[in-house]
């Protein structure tokens, strides 16, 4: 293996994998380097194994509920923790192996160990300093590829990890992150989520299906900050009709530790304090970019709030130094990573028409029971930038296929600039939500006026069909409702 490349990529998630094989492709001379385990945390710890544990628990649903689909269950539906976890293992170990025949088929060299900059250009590669927080698979036995490497060209795709709040510190036992609620070797009766973000409601879901007493602590006002107020608001109904406990404006302030469980002391905005006692807590106070131990400071990399500093093209303020994905700032998604990666070593690679990363056209997705998908602008956000806007609404219950499915409970939102009939915004909540955003993705990218939308012809019956419904009544002309 020589050591010399065009690209190294240092970190081998969705972004970092991707850009490696868009690279390959290029023809560039490609290494990645990974610590621990290729696919990084969405795959083995993240997105995907999250996505099968809801797929068991979104089957439990539907089990507790058969009779309003005219079926009966013989006998009592349960869960075994054991083997829910052990299909979301093998459902992440089966896509980890595939990242591994991706390299190889794309002739990319995988560098194992921790990479650290000695020198713009050259990193040098060595044991990892500590072993994987919660090993999946072992790293391949023998050389790690410890060595210095230079390259013309290197990208950081390190990701990031669960933040910590002060005196709130996670301990693997009894106060969680997603590392240890995704791989619990029992279910809890009752639950603390700290958080309300898209992991910790995604946990929350999961949880109460799993038939946990679950209590959320949010600090902002609303659930899902980042989402459109009245999609959150309608979410919130529904998560609290199936049982689930919200307290917005509201902070932990400390947590006291039994022999086995938590007291949160819980904060809200008029001041009073109220004690929670529960089994476990989950710490889902977000993300932070792993960017230590990595020679950065030597090297002058300017960084902000613990993530990477780069422009719309992935470039740090240091030549041949890139970052993409979680390390270099929100959306921490893994689609922007991959998106942004792509984006990164084409114009590496002298492309032409290489367009700079536009998050306002970045979809967001929250798994949870009801879904939650977005687009664009909130409401909220277009009238602060003054924006004129229609706005148009289209319920679930009006959906034939949405009751067919016993899925009536839902709403599609979309916002559009009344001047140009520019579609600046879509927000959605309800069932498979998350498989229709892309539709108002493509159409803000092709910049889609609300007439060509109208003249489009959707499919029946489909809960798509809302879409274009509510992009009638943005204008006056909804039909069926």
């Amino acid at each position: 293996m020589s050591n010399a490349y065009d690209v190294i990529i240092i970190g081998s998630g969705p972004g970092g994998y991707v850009t490696a094989i868009r690279s390959a492709q290029l023809g560039l001379k490609t290494a990645i380097v990974e610590r621990e385990h290729l696919g990084g945390i969405c795959l083995n710890w993240g997105c995907i194994p999250t996505k099968a544990l809801l797929r068991s628990a979104e089957i439990m649903d539907h089990a507790n509920h058969a009779k309003a689909y005219g079926l009966t269950l013989n006998g009592t539906m349960t869960a075994d923790v054991k083997d829910v976890v052990a299909r979301s293992r093998g459902v992440s170990q089966r896509l980890n192996g595939g990242v591994g025949f991706l390299m190889k088929k794309n002739k990319i060299d995988v560098i194992w160990g921790e990479a650290k900059f000695t020198k713009p250009g050259e990193i040098v590669v060595s044991a990892p300093s500590k072993p994987a927080v919660q090993p999946q698979n072992p790293v391949p036995k023998g050389t790690l590829g410890h060595g210095t490497y230079t390259a013309k060209h290197i990208i950081l795709a390190t990701g990031a990890r669960p933040r910590a709040l002060p005196g709130i510190e996670p301990d693997g036992k009894l106060i969680w992150t997603y590392f240890e609620a995704m791989k619990p070797d029992f279910m809890p009766k009752s639950l603390v989520v700290m958080g309300s973000g898209a992991i910790g409601i995604e946990f929350a879901s999961f949880y109460r299906s799993m038939g946990v007493d679950v209590t959320v602590i949010e600090l902002l006002p609303q659930i899902m900050p980042v989402e459109d107020a009245e999609i959150s608001a309608f979410a919130r109904k529904q998560l609290e009709k199936r049982g689930l406990k919200i307290v917005t404006d509201a902070k932990v302030t400390k947590v006291e530790k039994g022999s086995d469980s938590i007291t949160a002391h819980v904060e809200t905005k008029d001041g009073k304090v109220s004690q929670i006692t529960a089994d476990r807590l989950i710490s889902a106070v977000g993300v932070q970019g792993n960017i230590e131990n990595l020679g950065l400071e030597a090297l002058g990399v300017k960084t902000d709030r613990g993530c990477v500093v780069i422009d719309g093209y992935g470039k740090t303020n240091v030549a041949g130094l890139y970052a993409i994905g979680d390390v270099a700032g929100p959306p921490m998604l893994a689609h922007k990573a991959e998106h942004e990666g792509v984006i990164c070593i084409e114009k590496i690679a002298g492309l032409p028409h290489v367009h700079p990363m536009d998050k306002a056209k970045i979809p967001g997705c929250t798994y949870c029971n009801p879904q939650v998908a977005s687009v664009g602008m909130t409401e909220a956000k277009a009238k602060a930038e003054g924006r004129d806007i229609r706005v148009g609404r289209y319920s679930f219950a009006a959906n034939g296929k949405a009751i067919a499915l016993g899925e009536d409970q839902g709403m599609i939102k979309t916002i559009f600039d009344r001047k140009t009939g520019e579609l600046i915004g879509a927000h959605m909540v309800g069932a498979e939500v998350t498989e229709l955003i892309q539709g108002f993705v493509v159409a803000m990218n092709l910049e889609t006026t609300e007439e060509e939308l109208m003249h489009t012809i959707f499919p029946h019956p489909t809960l798509s069909e809302m879409m274009k419904e509510s992009v009638l009544d943005a204008y006056g002309r909804v039909l069926n409702a």
